[in-house]
């Protein structure tokens, strides 16, 4: 069973995803992320940072696999700042690759350090494209060169969304499977009730379900975490807008939702939503973002 830590909650896909007790499941996903076909899992190691940073950021799964340093983190709402969250991710793991191998940063040789591979496995309910590209750089001034870009690979894998590489890595689709599933029955049940009737219903031909059975106590904490995570971050959001925190929202929001409307190619009503922005709030938005975009008020959403 994974090493446990007082100060740290796994996620269900790090859970699944992220302990060296499966590592060949690991590396399923992972060939079927990058269209490979390695079949060591020993030849991973895994160095998932399991420090909390602060609320709602925690690295989910890290891996060394072929000179390269994966981070994979699930979402399940959609976060335009996962680059800038990564870049802060690979940039511990840079350090402690450094000091586990006793390289000297300071020095005049170059360093030979393993490449970032940056993926998001987004499952939230508001729907996004298969696949989306997110840059550091759409978070500059518009115009304004940079020196440093980091691109993240945002993907869908929510159930039909991306076929393909759930029939490549089978646990990718099982876990879907159970997320959905709870889901929907959090429409009708309590919270716990809806997470044990998804662990009791999952096919007895699921690979991961003898895993998580075995540590069901363990899995029903960290799901009944992850929704109150949610809920407590709902509230926070909610509860900087009662206070006055919003210096400047105003324009951000209008500047998101732009970018996101010409990224993923939605209405200017999509967008919001899928910035959380609530109804009452959208009338200045929608018709800065409909006349910047040429969008007709009577376009469908």
């Amino acid at each position: 069973m994974p090493a446990a830590n007082n100060e740290y909650k796994d996620r269900l896909f790090t859970f699944i995803f992220g302990n060296n007790e499966h590592r060949d499941w690991t590396l399923e996903l992972y060939n079927a992320i990058n269209g490979t076909a390695y079949a060591d899992p020993s030849a991973i190691s895994i160095t998932t940072i399991r420090e909390v940073l602060y609320l709602g950021m925690h690295n989910d799964t890290s891996f060394l696999l072929a000179d390269e340093v994966n981070l994979y983190e699930q979402q399940s709402t959609y976060n335009p700042n996962m680059p800038l969250r990564m870049l802060q991710y690979i940039g511990s793991l840079y350090e402690k690759y450094i000091k586990e191998h006793r390289l000297n940063k300071y020095g005049r040789k170059l360093l030979m350090l393993p490449a970032p591979r940056l993926v998001v496995f987004y499952n939230g309910a508001t729907s996004i494209p298969s696949e989306v590209t997110l840059r550091l750089s759409d978070s500059f001034p518009k115009g304004k060169m940079s020196d440093i870009e980091v691109t993240v690979r945002m993907v869908n894998i929510n159930p039909g969304e991306s076929p393909l590489l759930e029939n490549r890595c089978q646990p990718l689709y099982e876990y879907t499977w159970t997320v959905e599933r709870i889901r929907e029955n959090m429409a009708t049940m309590e919270a716990l009730h809806a997470i044990d009737e998804a662990l009791e219903g999952m096919p007895e031909s699921f690979v991961i379900k003898p895993f998580l059975m075995a540590h069901k106590a363990e899995v029903r904490d960290m799901l009944l975490t992850e929704y109150n995570e949610a809920e407590a971050m709902e509230l926070f959001r909610e509860d900087g807008r009662e206070e006055g925190r919003v210096e400047g929202r105003a324009e951000t929001i209008t500047v998101h939702a732009a970018r996101v409307m010409d990224k993923l190619g939605l209405s200017a009503e999509q967008a919001l939503d899928l910035l959380g922005i609530p109804e009452e709030e959208r009338g200045g938005y929608l018709e800065t973002l409909r006349g910047t975009s040429g969008e007709s008020d009577n376009a469908a959403d």
